[in-house]
């Protein structure tokens, strides 16, 4: 049984969507050691929990994520040595690993500060939507790290391109909603307020749908980033004639003729 002691987890039974929230809004959510390591460890649980179909991703308070705790994590690294550091930041980048992995869509719902690690969160999520006072940096060089964390040098110019992500990653600059939605970045951008409740409409709009080909199609958005296009092309003729016997493709065209929603697996 999923059931996260440093963060909240939720579940509507009836539409199958899991609602996680980080709550630590007296500091904007920042991440501690315990919250890095049980969100990836949810994650991987997620990808096998057949009550789930969707998952939200949010935070309480005014904002959605802003990066590792000052005195939880940062001041403790200094503290570690060098395989210390290596065994912390490959779990951060395991966490990112577990949700680009989980079979679910994943949809973050940004609220206010999203920034440095909870930029990257966001990031590694299928989708993002966002509240007006959404602003979002990758920090790391403010701080002397390097922007490549946590993916972000992958996964960020395959949403906003090569020039810009290194803008983004470079300057460590936050930038606004608008700016972030024009490049791609953000998916919506909603009123200030709104950001949960929109992403949970969306998420349940997508749990309505085929849950195995949404599963196929996260996979192959993954898979196919690194293979060329011949083998894309094949790839995704595999798959597709796989899923033309599946259950759902009948269950669509039978709804279709006899008027009706369709009811998908």
């Amino acid at each position: 049984m999923i059931d996260p002691k440093s963060f909240l987890y939720a579940v509507d039974p009836a539409t199958g969507v899991a609602t996680l929230t980080f709550d630590r809004p007296e500091r904007l959510n920042a991440l501690t050691f315990e919250v890095y390591d049980e969100l990836r460890r949810t994650f991987y649980e997620l990808h096998d929990e057949e009550a789930v179909r969707v998952v939200v991703l949010t935070g309480s308070g005014r904002g959605f994520c802003s990066g590792g705790d000052v005195e939880d994590i940062i001041g403790r690294l200094f503290e570690r040595d060098m395989r210390g550091l290596l065994e912390f930041t490959r779990m951060t980048c395991d966490l990112i690993l577990s949700i680009r992995r989980c079979r679910k869509p994943v949809i973050a719902a940004l609220n206010g500060t999203v920034a440095g690690a909870g930029a990257v969160i966001a990031t590694a999520c299928d989708m993002r939507v966002a509240a007006e006072s959404a602003k979002i940096a990758y920090l790391f060089t403010r701080v002397g790290l390097s922007g490549a964390d946590m993916g972000a040098a992958w996964m960020l110019p395959r949403i906003v391109g090569l020039g810009k992500a290194s803008e983004l990653l470079m300057t460590g600059d936050f930038i606004s909603a608008e700016e972030a939605h024009r490049i791609g970045l953000y998916n919506r951008i909603v009123p200030d307020g709104t950001a949960l409740e929109a992403a949970t409409e969306l998420a349940r709009k997508l749990a309505r749908g085929p849950s195995f080909a949404l599963e196929i199609t996260k996979d192959s958005l993954n898979r196919e980033a690194s293979m060329d296009l011949v083998g894309a092309l094949e790839a995704e003729a595999q798959i597709q004639a796989a899923l033309m016997l599946h259950p759902d493709f009948r269950e669509s065209y039978d709804a279709f003729v006899e008027k009706r929603d369709a009811k998908f697996l």
